[in-house]
Parts: structure tokens; C-alpha cells; sequence
């Protein structure tokens, strides 16, 4: 079972992502209903086996984990690890019936270890006592316009590129959102009516280099990922509105205007099958 806030869903974050995890239905509900009462505007995601939560952990960062101790499959203490495996950051705070597995908790170094049933003012104390405390998510400082013209934004002041081959680069990169792209794909691209030779591989290295310039020198060199012969964007480094559209954002969906990187044509076949999604 999984329930998580509609503060989270409607945001698309909160400041604390907290999971509860306990085979017994009814402790499950009950800690579902404290923790809500103490953190209303927290994302809050429930489980009834330690494998659904390990799963969720993967895919999404866990500040707060409250586990019960005595699970079929793998115990809490287990679980516990596992998620510290994941994130080092995860505060563990421990619900259970039983006081004697305190001191196994406590050598794990955990936030709190709570006795059922759970109360309110509990919850609340360890809360303000987390050995990790929860850092709020980063904005992210490279905002990437494709709707309209290419654009790229730093802080929201617009990188300037020497070379327009360079800015070009970059685009079809965001393009291809995150796949790898081979030099010799990417140089067919920049100059299609060019036969590939070792003169165009030549200028294709040099952009290159001013490509990881620019953004370094913008200190956003982790946009760029780099491996031999491939080149290609780190999607989860940067927002872009043409991600955000094909995720069904409202905001991106809406200033969508059937444009897509106009000053490109290889960006015509894209912008078409944008425009089958809106439809």
C-alpha cells in the first residue's frame, strides 16, 4: 500500500520525504495518521512489505524512514541497513512492540526508537531530534528553453557560446534527452550537406572543447556527460520545457505554441511529434 500527499503530488516535491513501513495493517494506518498530524506538508508513502519500500527508496531520495522491527522477509534492522546502503542521509526511526531490540538500534545510530502504540508527541520529538537534518532540494541553476528559439539560461542570464555550432551542439544533445550521441552522428547533424571527413572531426573536437568550457566557466560543467566517442546531456542536471511537456506538465503543455528550436531544421521531425501529443 502506498499513499503519498497531495502536497507532493501538486508541487512535484515537499520538504521531507518520509516512508512507513509495517506488515500489520492496522500499526500501518496508525502511523499514517500520526505522522500527518505531525508533519501535514510532508510527502508520506506507506508499505506493508520491506521489499515495496526498498523498491520506492530506489527511485526516490528517503529523509525519514519509520520501520517496525519484526516483518516477515526481512526485519527492520535489515531494512534499515538496506536504505542506508541507498542513502547515507536517511534518518531511521524504529516502531515496535518490543524494547529489546533497543540496543541493536541505537549501534546503527539511528533517530529514534518508538514504542507502540505510536503517540503524536513521540513522533514530534524525534522529529525535532533527527540525527540527519533534512536538506531542503536545490533549485536547479540551468533552465533550458527549446518552445520558440534554443536558449540556455544560467541563473536565469542567458550563456553566451562563441561558436553557433557550439550553442547548436548543445541543443541537439537536450534533443535527445539524455542519450548518448556518437561523434560521427553528431557531425552528420551539424553539417548535413557535408560529406564526414577528418576536417569536420577536427572542428567537431574543437566545439566540443568549447562546449565543456562554456559551461564550465559557467560552473555548470555537469550538464555535459563525456565518454569516448559519445557525447550527451545529464537530463536531471538542468529543467528544460520540452521534458517537462512530455511529463504532462500543465505550465509546459500551455506555452507550447507548436514552435520547437526554430533556428534548427533536423528540430522539425521533434516539434511534429510534440505537436501529435498535444492533440
Amino acid at each position: 500500500m502506498i499513499v503519498t500527499s497531495n502536497n507532493y503530488l501538486e508541487m512535484g516535491r515537499s520538504l521531507v520525504n518520509m516512508i512507513a513501513v509495517d506488515d500489520e495493517h492496522l500499526a500501518l494506518v496508525g502511523i499514517e495518521f500520526t505522522l500527518k498530524r505531525v508533519k501535514p506538508d510532508c510527502t508520506l508513502a506507506c508499505f506493508d512489505t520491506p521489499g515495496k519500500a526498498l523498491s520506492y527508496a530506489k527511485e526516490n531520495r528517503v529523509d525519514v524512514a519509520f520501520l517496525d522491527i519484526e516483518m516477515g522477509g526481512m526485519s527492520g534492522l535489515q531494512l534499515a541497513k538496506s536504505l542506508k546502503e541507498i542513502y547515507g542521509e536517511t534518518n531511521i526511526i524504529f516502531t515496535t512492540g518490543y524494547s529489546r531490540y533497543a540496543i541493536d538500534a541505537f549501534a546503527m545510530r539511528v533517530s529514534g526508537y518508538l514504542l507502540k502504540p505510536v503517540s503524536v508527541k513521540a513522533v514530534a520529538k524525534a522529529m525535532d531530534h533527527l540525527r540527519h537534518p533534512v536538506k531542503p532540494p536545490q533549485e536547479k541553476r540551468v533552465r533550458i528553453q527549446t518552445f520558440g528559439n534554443f536558449e540556455v539560461f544560467i541563473d536565469e542570464k542567458p550563456l553566451k557560446f562563441k561558436r553557433t555550432k557550439t550553442k547548436e551542439l548543445l541543443a541537439y544533445l537536450v534533443m535527445r534527452g539524455g542519450a548518448l550521441c556518437s561523434n560521427r552522428e553528431s557531425v552528420a547533424v551539424l553539417w548535413e550537406d557535408r560529406p564526414d571527413c577528418a576536417a569536420l572531426q577536427s572542428q567537431y573536437r574543437h566545439l566540443v572543447l568549447d562546449l565543456t568550457n562554456s559551461l564550465k566557466s559557467a560552473d555548470a560543467g555537469d550538464v555535459l556527460v563525456r565518454q569516448h566517442g559519445y557525447l550527451a546531456v545529464a537530463p536531471e542536471k538542468f529543467s528544460c520545457d520540452m521534458y517537462d511537456f512530455c511529463a504532462a506538465d500543465a505550465n509546459a503543455v500551455n506555452s507550447y505554441m507548436g514552435e520547437f528550436m526554430t533556428q534548427y531544421s533536423w528540430a522539425e521531425f521533434t516539434n511534429a511529434y510534440l505537436g501529435g501529443l498535444e492533440k
